[in-house]
């Protein structure tokens, strides 16, 4: 999607330049910081549409600087991708668990990279492309068009694969969908997840949405569904 806004957090200066370079190249607008507390302020500042994350900052790391992000209202929207050089799992999972849509393990490869940006910059228009009627079910509402999600009528801060983790399972009440479908409608083909990813968000999704997070079901040895 050229012209988009992308926000890099990258202290090491041969991975920013070469982020930036890639990025520039097929047209997207960038912003740069090289520190936590850098990068927050250039994300509050420009609000981008994506932000690329490195893990490993001096000062306030990249997990604050996720948290952060995520408990604005003003920000909880922007999709972030981690970059993370350990590859390790609790570093993935933790980085998840805070909102985070996706991740990268360094070394990576430009067109890897532009293939994760893509997907996840091409979510947004395929969701708000649904029409403005909310699916409302129970006491939930999800507004596709302004991509909100209300219960009882109080609004709900969620995550880019939150949201539409959500979108998928109530927009067919009571149908049972696995994992490996949730992995394509949700994050698409260019991401690594795997089972487990699929469960922390559906875990961080619960949480958020309280007493109503009971509608999402889990079907033991198939997958969730969301109770009609």
């Amino acid at each position: 999607m050229p012209g988009q806004h992308v926000a890099i957090i990258e202290d090491e200066e041969d991975i920013l330049e070469l982020i930036s370079y890639n990025l520039r190249k097929e047209g997207y607008r960038v912003t740069t910081a090289k520190s936590g507390e850098a990068g927050l302020l250039a994300v509050r500042n420009t609000l981008p549409d994506l932000v690329l994350l490195d893990l490993m900052l001096p000062g306030v790391d990249g997990f604050e600087v996720c948290r952060s992000l995520k408990k604005s209202a003003e920000t909880a929207h922007i999709p972030i991708i981690m970059l993370t050089a350990k590859g390790e799992e609790a570093d993935v999972v933790a980085g998840l668990e805070l909102g985070a849509d996706d991740y990268i393990t360094k070394p990576f490869s430009p067109r890897v990279l532009l293939a994760r940006v893509r997907a996840i910059l091409r979510r947004k228009p395929e969701t708000e492309s649904e029409g403005s009627s909310p699916i409302v079910v129970h006491d939930v509402a999800i507004h596709p068009g302004r991509h909100e999600v209300t219960v009882g009528g109080v609004h709900v801060a969620l995550t880019h694969t939150e949201f539409n983790l959500l979108h998928l399972l109530a927009s067919r009440p009571g149908w049972v969908f696995t994992r490996y479908q949730i992995v394509e409608a949700v994050r698409g083909d260019n991401s690594p997840v795997t089972d487990r990813s699929v469960d922390v968000h559906v875990v961080g999704l619960r949480k958020k949405l309280g007493e109503a997070g009971r509608y999402i079901e889990t079907v033991r040895g198939m997958g969730y569904r969301f109770k009609g």
